[in-house]
C-alpha cells in the first residue's frame, strides 16, 4: 500500500515547490514507513539541491544504518557533521557526533 502523504508529495516533483525540502519531506515519510532504500534516495536527492542541508545528512545516515550499511551511515554523518559545523548548526553536529560514536562502539 502506498502512503498517501508520499503520493501527495511526489505529485509536486518537477513543480515550483520541488527542491531540498520537498525531497527531504518525502524521505522523512518513507523513513517512517520503513522504506529505507527509498528514503536514502530521497535524502540524496535533497542533498543534490542543497549539499548543506544538515537534517538530510542526519536522516540519510539513519536510513543507511537501517539498511545495515554502517560505513555509508558513518560517512553520511561525518559529512553532515562537517556541513553542520560549517553552518554553525551545532545541535545537528552534536546529534550526528553521538550517532557516529554509538556506531563506532558497535563495531
Amino acid at each position: 500500500m502506498t502512503d498517501p502523504l508520499v503520493e501527495r508529495l511526489r505529485a509536486q516533483i518537477g513543480g515550483v515547490r520541488d527542491g531540498a525540502l520537498l525531497r527531504f519531506s518525502i524521505g522523512n515519510a518513507q523513513l517512517g514507513d520503513g522504506l529505507y532504500a527509498e528514503a536514502a534516495t530521497a535524502f540524496r536527492e535533497a542533498l543534490g539541491f542543497d549539499p548543506a542541508y544538515s537534517a538530510a545528512w542526519k536522516l540519510l545516515g539513519k536510513a543507511l544504518l537501517a539498511m545495515d550499511d554502517e560505513p555509508g551511515a558513518a560517512e553520511a554523518w561525518r559529512q553532515g557533521i562537517a556541513t553542520a559545523t560549517g553552518r554553525g548548526d551545532m545541535q545537528a553536529a552534536k546529534e550526528m557526533t553521538v550517532f557516529l560514536n554509538r556506531l563506532s562502539r558497535r563495531g
